[in-house]
């Protein structure tokens, strides 16, 4: 008797046979053996007053219901120079997208719609960003020349984002190697959507046309963890020149993976640097996943290329005798339902990609995106996990003419939409015999991905007409070279010197603090480690408790100190100084310190109730263990020491005390 086919079982199994293993349990020896490379391109919006190509203001991000108008486009694709259409414009002009975009008179011009020719370049944006390449060790061009970039996702209104190279081959230094830069850009930033349901998409304008650079390296990061520090590395070094804004959204990075024998996939818009580790490590096993899927399929089918294909019947649901509530659903949606037999499938579908994840996936993300039907778009014979809503997949492999070992697929969707959809199946089939695709995939933060689109291919760039080329003379840049900031690389040899704890290295980069520490140090004659711990540790707590006001700034932070340092204040009333601070920055120190019913002591004063104290709680307690005693008077005479008194130095005070009072 055959032995049943067991889809969970399958999955397991496929697993174990490309080696996957947990980022969490992931050795070197893992990602060298299937092949692990990777690189980056990090964008960064620059912190200018107006946009890149026209003068409207920039950094306005306004709510998705705060609009003046929309306008409703179409995109179809051009031909290239070479007369050839690119492959990610085919595939979106074939979705039939209609796309809206909702303007605000505030930050949106004729310009945004293609109505109005480019203004001249922005020389701030410009300056910025070639400040940022030439401390990226970068070679500066020697002429700017602005390209179009098509992009038919209806992220851009003109269907092109202009975009101009401004240094090639740079590099950067990691712990344990030097990452190569291969190009850095600046661009017109894209819309910001806000829904994408169906044909219908909708953007909102607000995030137009703003400067944006884009760093992009070589795939030199060989494992997960090397590609996470270089994206830190790039962000910070970005920060560091302290002219780029920060915040949600203010910068984004694309992750581009690839195994031994895959091929590059861009995971787009990685929104926290933290996911980067996972996502690609998943990736590149995906990957592993499709070459064993392409090994099997040749295996089972040496001569795919003549005679493979799919074989569709369009289903009666009327007449289809079924329980399964997902086709009671279809027939009030008033879908049309298609059953799919794919030829010596059998296990395909099941085989493991990712965590929680199939082949069919594969097919299910494609439904949606090319052919626009939304989620769920199909069922298929062999679901991997236990299925709540079961279908007996017999009849359809009756009508058919199934074989044992074929696979089958029902899906649905509006009538219109069928023929895309049949297509886009038989495609993600004949690709699977092939390759790993160069796609384009959407990154969540449990590590997975989704098809976004077709990765694009040089045929989408083209000259800007519009523009004139921009000369960059040499003295010009040497200007530039003047007022560079101190490299990432120097000031972590910097933040080692100053015996600065480890953990706080990440929080200070981000958030450019080292200038900081150095001129509150300098100042006032602080050690660095003390003002890198308090900020690192202290403030970072704090701000992870504490909403900040809007006119909060880390400046301010230098004030305090200095304050602090004038008035002969002990640094540890610092904390709860800027702990007030941060919801009042308007507030002047003194008031501050009115607020903490602070009062100015000298060290007679504090221990002076030292004696009664000690002699009330023996009295009280009965307790003469000098440690007790101690714990229990700091708690009493805490509040007045601090800021007076290193607290430090206090409790040995006391602690002689104490046992002078306990021996007499």
């Amino acid at each position: 008797m055959a032995k049943q086919f067991d889809p969970q079982r399958n999955y397991l199994e496929s697993m174990k046979a490309i080696g996957f293993v947990l980022l969490k349990e992931a050795t070197e020896e893992d990602w060298k053996r299937i092949g692990f490379m990777s690189g980056l391109e990090v964008h960064q919006q620059l912190n200018t007053r107006e946009k890149l190509f026209c003068r409207c203001p920039a950094g306005i991000l306004l709510g998705d219901q705060d609009y003046d108008g929309e306008l409703i486009r179409h995109m179809r694709p051009t031909l290239s120079e070479m007369g050839e259409y690119d492959g990610t414009a085919l595939m979106e002009f074939k979705t039939r997208k209609e796309i809206t975009y909702r303007i605000n008179n505030i930050n949106a011009c004729t310009y945004d719609i293609d109505d109005t020719p480019p203004f001249k370049i922005n020389r701030e944006a410009l300056e910025y960003a070639l400040e940022i390449s030439l401390l990226s060790n970068l070679n500066i061009v020697g002429e700017v020349h602005i390209t179009r970039k098509q992009y038919l996702d209806g992220s851009i209104p003109t269907g092109f984002q202009r975009t101009a190279i401004l240094g090639v081959e740079g590099e950067i230094s990691l712990s344990n190697k030097k990452v190569r830069l291969l190009q850095l850009s600046i661009e017109e930033d894209s819309c910001r959507e806000i829904s994408d349901i169906g044909h219908k998409r909708i953007y909102k304008t607000d995030r137009l046309g703003m400067p944006l650079i884009e760093t992009v390296t070589h795939p030199d990061c060989l494992t997960p963890h090397e590609l996470h520090e270089a994206c830190d590395y790039i962000r910070f070094l970005n920060r560091s020149t302290g002219k780029v804004r920060t915040g949600m959204g203010a910068a984004r990075q694309d992750v581009n993976v690839s195994c031994r024998g895959g091929d590059r996939v861009e995971i787009k818009g990685v929104a926290h640097t933290k996911w980067i580790p996972l996502l690609s490590h998943n990736e590149a096993f995906r990957q592993t996943a499709l070459l064993r899927i392409r090994t099997l399929l040749n295996e089972r089918i040496p001569s795919w290329q003549e005679n493979w294909h799919i074989k569709t019947i369009r289903l009666d649901l009327e007449k289809l005798n079924t329980t399964c509530q997902t086709i009671q659903n279809i027939r009030q949606e008033g879908f049309e339902a298609y059953a799919a037999n794919l030829p010596s499938f059998k296990g395909i579908l099941s085989h493991f990609t990712q965590p929680g994840k199939c082949f069919a996936d594969e097919i299910t993300d494609r439904l949606k995106v090319i052919a626009c039907l939304e989620k769920p778009n199909m069922i298929f014979s062999e679901q991997p996990d236990p299925c709540n809503d079961p279908f007996d997949f017999e009849p359809i492999k009756q009508l058919l003419g199934s074989t044992n070992e074929d696979a089958q697929i029902v899906f649905w969707g509006p009538a219109e939409d069928i023929k895309t959809a049949i297509e886009t199946i038989q495609e993600r089939c004949l690709i699977a015999f092939e390759m790993v695709p160069r796609e384009t995939r959407k990154a969540f933060s449990d590590g997975t991905t989704i098809f976004e689109r077709v990765l694009p291919g040089a045929d989408r760039m083209y000259p800007d007409t519009d523009s004139a080329p921009i000369p960059l003379p040499e003295e010009y840049i040497q200007k530039l070279r003047k007022k560079m900031p101190v490299p990432v690389s120097q000031r972590i040899q910097q933040m080692q010197t100053w015996g600065i704890p480890s953990d706080t290295w990440n929080y200070l980069l981000r958030k450019n603090l080292v200038p900081l520490i150095e001129k509150i140090s300098a100042d006032n004659n602080y050690p660095p480690k003390l003002i890198s711990t308090f900020l690192g540790h202290t403030l970072k707590h704090l701000e992870g408790k504490i909403r900040k006001h809007s006119d909060f700034n880390y400046q301010k932070i230098a004030a305090l100190f200095n304050f602090i340092n004038k008035n002969q204040l002990d640094t540890a009333i610092a904390k709860p100084m800027v702990t007030i601070m941060m919801q009042n920055p308007k507030m002047d120190f003194d008031s501050i310190l009115t607020s903490l019913k602070f009062k100015k002591r000298s060290r007679e004063e504090l221990l002076a109730p030292v004696g009664f104290l000690v002699g009330k709680f023996r009295e009280i307690r009965k307790n003469d263990d000098p440690n007790v005693v101690l714990h229990w008077l700091m708690g009493q005479v805490r509040r007045q020491a601090m800021g007076n008194i290193p607290l430090s130095e206090y409790s040995s005070l006391i602690s002689k005390l104490i046992e002078k009072e306990i021996v007499d």
